[in-house]
């Protein structure tokens, strides 16, 4: 599995990707998800991958031998829009090449790809792209991204980004959500590829490949965890079984008691104590409210 992100601004394009491909008791594999086109002054576009490896690796084989063979491909693509259903083209060639000799395995045709960049002339887009080949564009209602092992980086990025969020704050919280990652799912790991990509460069100037010396890393794996806990203990306590006025922070009220649903144990096994405080069965509950 893997866990790649990417982040569409007002400034520009971040671009994160892990390098775990499996991580099984006795073997773990790593391959670079992240593939960069790059022609200085005229464009420069960011492919990033997630799920089966070999149909990946063959999606950027046939993408290559379109080029080579047309003189052009994605490297004369007018626009990147144009550039992504070259890349559609590609998923759809190698799903009816090869998805039916791997269904008789039991592998289901599963990839997932983000791709982005900007082509002169153009604004930079960004594309999450199917199996099907067809695809989605990141605009400022979803301006990110997220393929692989997506959960448990989300939170972070839904509370932060926008698309006026500057580029070095969006590397911090793509890092950030990269490290919950890693923290909670051993599929996604060491190391990873970071491109960030400033409207109108037209050429790669801040890309950083990630590993476990990283001293950037090493500060946001430590201080986030330590971030979190000291937020963690400042947030009050709930105060239980009180009046909302006593307190602002009152979970549960005297005046609106909750009750769980209960299943009823065998009558030969039921004790008929009742229940501390003010706790009651739906039934006494329901008995009460008939009483005059």
């Amino acid at each position: 599995m893997t866990y790649c992100c990417a982040m569409r601004l007002d400034a520009g394009l971040v671009f994160l990707s892990d390098s775990r491909t499996n991580a099984g008791v006795d073997q773990v594999g790593t391959a670079r998800k992240m593939t960069v086109y790059e022609n200085p002054g005229d464009r420069v576009m960011v492919l990033m991958s997630a799920g089966n490896l070999s149909i990946s690796q063959s999606i950027r084989q046939v993408i290559a031998e379109e080029a080579e063979a047309t003189g052009g491909g994605i490297w004369t693509a007018k626009t990147i829009y144009d550039a992504a259903l070259i890349i559609g083209r590609a998923i759809r060639t190698v799903r009816e090449r090869d998805a039916a000799s791997l269904r008789e395995f039991g592998i289901d045709f599963n990839v997932s790809l983000i791709f982005g960049g900007q082509i002169a002339g153009e604004r930079c887009r960004l594309f999450q792209m199917y199996s099907a080949g067809n695809f989605i564009e990141a605009h400022n209602e979803n301006t990110y991204f997220q393929i692989g092992e997506a959960k448990y980086g989300k939170p972070i990025i839904d509370r932060i980004i926008t698309p006026q969020t500057p580029l070095d704050e969006a590397a911090k919280c793509a890092l950030i959500s990269m490290d919950s990652t890693l923290r909670s799912n051993i599929s996604v790991g060491l190391p990873l590829d970071l491109l960030v990509y400033e409207n109108n460069d037209l050429a790669v100037s801040q890309f950083v490949q990630i590993d476990e010396n990283n001293q950037y890393f090493k500060m946001i794996r430590s201080s986030w965890g330590q971030q979190l806990k000291r937020v963690f203990g400042n947030i009050a306590d709930p105060v239980w079984n009180a009046a909302p006025e006593v307190s602002d922070n009152v979970l549960s009220t005297l005046n609106l008691v909750s009750q769980p649903v209960r299943v009823t144990p065998p009558p030969a096994l039921a004790r008929h104590d009742a229940p501390p405080g003010p706790m009651q069965t739906l039934a006494q509950q329901s008995g009460n409210n008939l009483q005059p």
